[in-house]
């Protein structure tokens, strides 16, 4: 028997080798040489070893196999990534495992055996994975990727296995898919998502995940696109998974994004056999899902994901129908409307994208579709809905042809219109009718009438775009949409489309607003009817009469009733009439460009309709009141200025959705008449009081539209006040701010193109760098335990991009300065000398002075200034810190080495003896050097939770006053006073203090930040704690603090130094408000507002 194991052995060891040679040169040889190895395998598992005196038999053979297989496997754990020798040699081991387990599956069919007895091949499986299992734990990131490697090519084909081995097999993987190797992770993902196939979730033990719960987490949140990408490409497509792959549309890698349409989506519309529609077909999806889809794909920045939507899209053409591809039957418009209804048409635009899309990737639809009268004659929502969206497209790309071929005739297309509001207006009267005796309608019908509605918007959309050369058929148009205007029941979502109309047949903006005006005075003109004498100004085609609402007629006005007299039905009907009427003033003032005064014909609605609905207390009705009056004061100069605080007025007591319209009418009127607000302070004052209204402002809404309308304006060059700067960059780094994205993403895209587009911008932000960054660095040791806010060392890294001259843009007449990063090296370096600042802190500035662009030529003066500075600096106020030091070090050698020639022979005395320079000396000289280990550390900590704010230190004190403005500003709309730490925190960040305003000064004359007394330089003052015992005695006991004494060579800030601290609320500072804004507002104040409207035209 020995003999025997031995040649056994022998002839393993002679082909085994040979076999996996060849198999790691080339995989065409790969089937040969698995035929081969599974006969030595067979071979030697015929050898065998009885024991125990013949009853058991020991599997010499099998194991002699075995134990050279692994040695092969041994050798090729070795091979690093990405060697194709290794990577042959992993896919002949699996294919070979999955021969063994096919053989033994057919071997078992022949002898009818369906017991569950141990084959060759499951105990080779199960030796061979046990052995790979031991490599997962090696501490060879190569030995771990080659053996999770090789699992993952035979896991597919493992075939039956023990439940201890699958357990096993399971928990090894779920440690690998965390391994800190990025290939190694995506190696265990491929295998675990093979594995999961097969896992029952009843088998998994409560408070474990299942394999597909540990995927989908992966698939989310692994750091690594490589991975993500793995996860992505092989996890088990079901209804449990759709979710998290469609959120991978957003994923932040770009061929992440692009596979999820090319590689699922398009992929497996059908079956694998397709003989039925997949689980991603769009006939079996929501429309939240298509719609998302389709959003995120032609809305992505990234032209690849943009074109592999628009590939899908195709798809989605070809199959919408629900049928097999390339079927002869369907024609092309049916293809078309068939994808149409898979969408919303009336909700979103993602239709009308994914249409437009279509005619741009399929070129072949687009040419073959065809408008002809049959179908015009039969509008759906999706008929109407293509048309409309192919005349438009015919339009952009200028295709007369096709848009002669498709439009209709005006003539015929009014009496459809007609013929299509006829019937809906019926539909109404059925469907009141209906309600008084079976109630609220069905949706279904309430569907219907949203689907009529919808045809007659996108025909009136296509009548903009007719050719009105035809006189009948333009008359004719005219005339159905003016009494269409006329007609109470008309749908607001239809008033807006028959302006567009009327603004396309009105030879100008004055016949607009002449036939507009009138239509008014007709609809809240609720005098007898019966007593009116019609007038038809047609000869009677137009066929309204058919419904209860009576056909519009030129009637004169006979005055309205007193409210007064009014029942309560007649005063609903009133208030309904009115918003018709300022929605049709609305439209009709977005159409007009000319002024005010151009159109005498708006005096009477202005006063008979704006501006009583201005003085209504219902919200609504004010509203669309105000919405009006902004308007008019768009194309009327001084009525804006007599107005302007009405709107004002309206900020602070108004409710959010009303706060929303005013601040955007506010905005409006700054940008629109900029000039007239700058003479004699106003836009000060104005700017200054939205600055308080932004600083106290709770809604997010309203703090994006204040963030959104301050940077309009900054952009525009209207506002120049640095503290709208200092205020917005405080907005942008709070941590308040943090889960507001509209903000977010609205200032970080002003602050690099508000700085990269002048050069005299990126000049206003280095000024503002060291007050801000020492407020704001305060703040970040400030923040609360569950609050998070960037790091200094973030922030002066912004401040350098933004201030980089390198990314300016070139402006004619404008030229790059070069020399601000030298600038911004000089307050650098006087903000090292303030001894208040913690060494943490001069630790970020001494860094950041290493990313300075050095221009190759710079003035000599300012050269010398700053190495002035830094020699001053060294000698002075040593800097302790290691790193810091030697940052300072490094940057002052750059200097030095860069600019030797205009260095050389550089004399501080002679330099005193300038007369500009004096301020930098008198700076240099009230600098007294400290002694040894008396630079001041504070420890960095994190605040607590401040239990009230009854205590405030002096990094706040100077925002006392904001505590008055902010308790007016939250006793009108929050009485209860939540919220109260939370403004009093954003007043902490945004707010301005004594030191900020010193830091100011130095940039436009140079002085000291911190001065102390030679008797006293090494002495540190205490910090200044006032202790605030109850709310009501807080004005008191700041009275009673006595201020700390001002040293003799301290500047006092200049009126240029004002900042947003000094403002107060109207209960404090009435002579700075009440020219801006209303106290109170009763109606005495409202009725003198509305006779200085009138009276200003």
């Amino acid at each position: 028997m020995p003999g025997r194991v031995s040649s056994v052995e022998d002839t393993l060891s002679a082909n085994v080798p040979k076999i996996f040679d060849q198999a790691q040169n080339s995989t065409a040889n790969h089937q040969k040489n698995i035929v081969a190895l599974h006969k030595l395998h067979l071979d030697a598992a015929s050898f065998t070893e009885p024991v125990h005196n013949g009853r058991n038999i020991k599997l010499t053979g099998e194991r002699a196999f075995e134990d050279k297989f692994k040695d092969m496997l041994c050798r090729a754990a070795a091979v690093k990534k990405g060697t194709s020798q290794g990577d042959r040699i992993v896919k002949f081991v699996g294919a070979y495992t999955k021969y063994i387990n096919e053989k033994a599956t057919e071997t078992k069919k022949e002898e009818n055996n369906e017991d569950d007895e141990d084959t060759t091949a499951s105990r080779f499986v199960d030796k061979a994975l046990t052995f790979l299992l031991t490599g997962f734990q090696a501490k060879d990131k190569v030995a771990r990727y080659r053996c999770v490697h090789f699992l993952a090519e035979m896991v597919a084909h493992l075939g039956e296995i023990s439940e201890k081995l699958y357990t096993e097999l399971r928990a090894a993987l779920y440690e690998r898919v965390h391994d800190k190797e990025t290939f190694v992770r995506v190696q265990a993902v491929i295998a675990l998502s093979k594995l999961c196939g097969s896992e029952d979730p009843s088998d998994v033990e409560e408070g474990e995940p299942t394999a597909l719960e540990v995927l989908l987490e992966i698939l989310s949140c692994d750091p690594a696109a490589d991975v993500r990408r793995a996860a992505l490409l092989n996890i088990p497509l079901s209804p449990v998974t759709l979710d998290a792959v469609f959120a991978r549309t957003r994923d932040t890698d770009t061929i992440m994004r692009k596979l999820v349409y090319s590689a699922i989506l398009d992929q497996h519309c059908f079956d694998s056999d397709g003989s039925g529609m997949g689980l991603v077909h769009p006939r079996v999806l929501t429309i939240a899902q298509r719609e998302l889809i389709i959003r995120n794909g032609l809305g992505d920045r990234e032209p690849a994901v943009r074109q592999a939507a628009g590939s899908l899209l195709g798809t989605w053409v070809d199959v919408a129908r629900g049928e097999v591809k390339n079927n002869e039957s369907k024609s092309v418009n049916d293809d078309v409307l068939a994808l149409l209804s898979l969408f919303d048409l009336t909700e979103s635009t993602v239709a009308e994208d994914a249409l437009l899309s279509v005619f741009e990737t399929r070129r072949d639809i687009f040419d073959h579709l065809e408008f002809n009268d049959d179908y015009w004659a039969s509008l759906t929502p999706e008929r109407a809905f293509l048309a409309r969206v192919f005349v438009e497209h015919c339009v952009t790309i200028k295709d007369a042809e096709k848009l002669d071929a498709s439009l209709p005739v005006v003539t015929s297309l009014a009496y459809r219109i007609q013929a299509a509001y006829n019937a809906y207006q019926e539909d109404l009267e059925v469907a009141a009718q209906e309600r008084v005796i079976r109630g609220e309608p069905t949706e279904e019908e309430e569907d219907a009438r949203v689907d009529k509605e919808f045809v007659i918007g996108e025909m009136l959309k296509v009548s903009v775009i007719l050719d009105y050369a035809d006189e009948i058929g333009r008359r004719k148009m005219f005339q159905l949409v003016r009494d269409m205007i006329s007609q109470e029941a008309l749908p607001e979502s239809l008033v807006s489309r028959c302006l567009d109309v009327l603004r396309m047949l009105s030879p100008n903006e004055r016949d607009l607003i002449r036939v507009v005006v009138e239509v008014v005075h007709e609809l809240r003109d609720l005098s007898d009817e019966e007593e009116a004498v019609k007038e038809p100004v047609d000869d009677g085609e137009t066929n309204f009469g058919e419904t209860d609402t009576p056909v519009a007629s030129r009637v004169t006005p006979k005055g309205q009733k007193p409210s007064e007299d009014m029942s309560p039905e007649e005063r609903a009907r009133m208030d309904t009439i009115d918003l018709r009427c300022l929605s049709l003033c609305i439209g009709m003032l977005e159409r007009v460009n000319g002024t005010f005064e151009e159109n005498s014909t708006l005096e009477g609605i202005l006063g008979e309709l704006i501006i009583p609905a201005v003085k209504r207390k219902e919200l609504v009705l004010r509203e669309k009141g105000l919405i009006c009056l902004g308007l008019c004061c768009l194309i009327a100069r001084r009525m804006a200025l007599n107005s302007f605080q009405l709107f004002l007025g309206q900020i602070q007591t108004a409710p959010e959705v009303l706060k929303t319209r005013v601040l955007q009418i506010v905005f409006d009127i700054l940008m629109v008449h900029e000039n007239d607000f700058k003479d004699g302070g106003a836009g000060d004052r104005i700017v200054e009081f939205l600055l308080h209204v932004m600083n106290n402002e709770e809604s997010e809404k309203v703090q994006a539209l204040l963030c959104i309308g301050f940077a309009k304006l900054v952009l525009a060059g209207i506002v120049s006040d640095d503290q709208v700067l200092k205020t917005l960059v405080a907005t942008y780094l709070s941590p308040e701010t943090i889960d507001n994205q509209e903000v977010r993403q609205c200032l970080s895209y002003f602050f690099p193109v508000f700085c990269y587009s002048s050069a005299i911008n990126q000049r206003r932000m280095q000024r503002l760098f060291i007050p801000l960054f020492d407020r704001l660095a305060k703040a970040t040791r400030e923040v609360e335990e569950d609050q998070e806010m960037v790091s200094p060392a973030q922030m002066a890294a912004m401040f350098v991009d933004w201030t980089d001259p390198q990314k300016a843009v070139e402006v004619q007449n404008q030229p790059t300065d070069e020399t601000i990063h030298i600038d911004l090296a000089s307050d650098i370096a006087r903000a090292l000398f303030n001894d208040d600042m913690i060494k943490e802190d001069k630790k970020v500035l001494c860094q950041v002075l290493g990313r300075l662009h050095l221009p190759e030529q710079v003035d000599d003066d300012k050269i010398r200034t700053l190495k002035l500075l830094l020699h001053n600096l060294h000698s002075r106020r040593p800097i302790r810190d290691t790193s810091a030091k030697n940052a300072l070090a490094k940057f002052d050698v750059a200097i030095s080495k860069k600019y030797a020639e205009q260095l050389d022979g550089f004399n501080e005395e002679d330099y005193r003896q300038l007369e500009y320079l004096r301020d930098l000396f008198e700076f240099l000289d009230d600098i007294v050097p400290l002694d040894d280990g008396e630079e001041i550390d504070v420890p960095r900590t994190r605040a607590r939770k401040r239990r009230s704010d009854s205590i405030i230190t002096d990094t706040t004190a100077s925002n006392a006053p904001d505590e008055s403005v902010t308790s007016a500003a939250s006793s009108s709309k929050n009485p209860k006073g939540k919220g109260r730490g939370k403004q009093a925190k954003r007043r902490r960040i945004s707010g301005s203090d004594g030191s900020d305003d010193d830091l100011s000064d130095d940039h436009v004359t140079p002085a000291p930040t911190r001065t102390l007394p030679k008797r006293a330089a090494s002495v540190k003052k205490p910090q200044v704690v006032q202790i605030v015992a109850d709310d009501d005695e807080e004005e008191e006991e700041e009275e009673a603090v006595t201020p700390p004494p001002v040293p003799r060579n301290r500047r006092r800030p200049g009126p240029a130094s004002k900042t947003k601290d000094d403002i107060k609320p109207a209960s404090t500072r009435k002579s700075s408000f009440d020219s801006i804004i209303d106290s109170e507002e009763d109606e005495v104040e409202e009725d003198e507002v509305a006779n200085d409207i009138l009276g200003s035209e």
